[in-house]
């Protein structure tokens, strides 16, 4: 009932009754809707106030601007690279990472079928500890014993040079540590034909434990004479998968790209690796459960390679040649941070992969890698955050190759500034990575 019927109704029955205990019933009753009716606009408005001011404290706390773009004071100076873009922007390059394609050739395909459980897999040859065909939800997959386990396929009767320059491999594998009682280390080893087992071209490893696992990629660079000694190392971070489910692991090298996929996503990315692949193996051990494998499947052909990367990359290693012997240092404005954090944007591993290959060319050469920030913001701000920004390209160097023992990052804040702050231009200036020879 509205506040206006209830009123008429009490008017009504004023009317009507004409004892003074009923009219001071109905002036009780009369004063108490009014009061209702008072309340209710009440709440109505404190509603409207309180979440207006959650939405304001939720745009504070989420860094957002201001419909006029108004800035922090105490904004570090990342507001002021991004102020038109926001913090809720879309990453449009994850799809990118989901750019796996079989080769065209299928040159080793084990499906399992017809195998004898109980058995060693019959398109298999055994390079050390023990496997055998198993049967997981009613489907057929190798399993590997969990204290030790290595295998390789058989490929046209046992060759050692199947593989070639340009290959995917792809495989399924599970793996059950929910309880984290002591998981399994898997290695997935590309060999040179005439190198012995423990002697990989490259390798990548994974420990199937815990909530996130990390692949590495250990690779001879291109410049190495040699097999066997991998000076080249990349990592990523990902999982879970030891949740005793499925999982979809892929390779894929082209003449010296190796991509490697988990689930699709691509999360070992090196772009200059020494060729020569010839045979492969899958190692297991250390595990307190077996790991299972299946759908094993080589084929030749690869995702298609970046060739900008490697026709444009003397020129672009040359300016970095050409900086550090004039000036003994190389200094960029092009390695970019989402606002507010260490995180690298996609546009910055241009200029971070010219800067790796020069490091990887000078292997015995050191340097300090420098962040630095323009003055706008707080020192409280500014000095941790060029401290975590220097050592995220220190990373992504090492995820590229360099050696993290000829690189020490330092954060400067906004202490060295080479231009003036008071403009736009100079504080632009002002954000920079240097490079330091040491």
């Amino acid at each position: 009932m509205s506040t206006k019927r209830f009123l008429l109704a009490i008017a009504m029955l004023f009317t009507i009754c004409t004892g003074a205990d009923a009219q001071g019933f109905l002036k009780r009753l009369k004063d108490r809707a009014i009061n209702a009716a008072e309340n209710a606009v009440t709440r109505k408005v404190e509603n409207k106030v309180d979440r207006e001011t959650d939405d304001a404290m939720d745009d504070v706390l989420d860094g957002k601007k201001s419909k006029k773009g108004k800035k922090s004071k105490d904004s570090d100076d990342a507001n002021y690279e991004d102020a038109e873009v926001g913090d809720d922007v879309q990453n449009d390059t994850k799809n990118v990472k989901s750019d796996f394609v079989r080769g065209s050739v299928v040159m080793f395909e084990d499906d399992l079928a017809g195998e004898q459980v109980g058995e060693f897999p019959s398109k298999w040859d055994l390079v050390r500890g023990n496997a055998e065909v198993a049967v997981i939800n009613g489907v057929k997959c190798i399993e590997m014993d969990k204290h030790d386990s290595w295998i390789s396929p058989l490929v046209k009767g046992g060759i050692k040079n199947y593989l070639g320059d340009v290959f995917t491999i792809e495989y399924d594998m599970l793996y059950d540590d929910r309880e984290k009682n002591g998981a399994s280390s898997v290695e997935f080893d590309i060999m040179h034909e005439t190198e012995p087992r423990d002697n990989e071209l490259f390798t990548i490893t994974y420990s199937l434990s815990w909530d996130k696992h990390t692949f590495d990629c250990s690779y001879c660079l291109t410049s190495e004479p040699s097999f066997t000694n991998k000076e080249g190392h990349a990592s990523s971070n990902a999982g879970p998968f030891n949740d005793a489910r499925w999982h979809h692991y892929a390779l894929s090298f082209n003449k010296r790209a190796i991509k490697f996929y988990v689930d699709g996503r691509r999360v070992i990315n090196v772009p200059n690796a020494k060729p020569g692949a010839g045979w492969v193996t899958w190692f297991s051990n250390g595990g307190s459960k077996h790991t299972y494998m299946k759908n094993v499947v080589i084929a030749k052909g690869a995702v298609e390679l970046y060739e900008r990367n490697a026709t444009d990359i003397d020129a672009k290693v040359a300016a970095v040649e050409k900086a550090i012997a004039e000036t003994g240092k190389f200094v960029t404005n092009n390695i970019l941070f989402e606002t507010g954090k260490a995180t690298l944007k996609p546009e910055s591993m241009e200029e971070i992969q010219k800067v790796a290959e020069y490091m990887k060319k000078n292997p015995t050469a050191r340097f300090e890698v420098q962040g630095h920030t323009d003055n706008q913001g707080s020192d409280a701000i500014n000095d941790p955050l060029s401290q975590q920004r220097a050592e995220a390209v220190v990373k992504a160097l090492e995820g590229l190759g360099c050696d993290p023992f000829n690189m020490r990052a330092v954060g400067k804040g906004s202490h060295e500034p080479v231009a003036d702050n008071a403009t736009d231009a100079g504080r632009a200036k002002n954000r920079r990575v240097e490079f330091i020879k040491k």
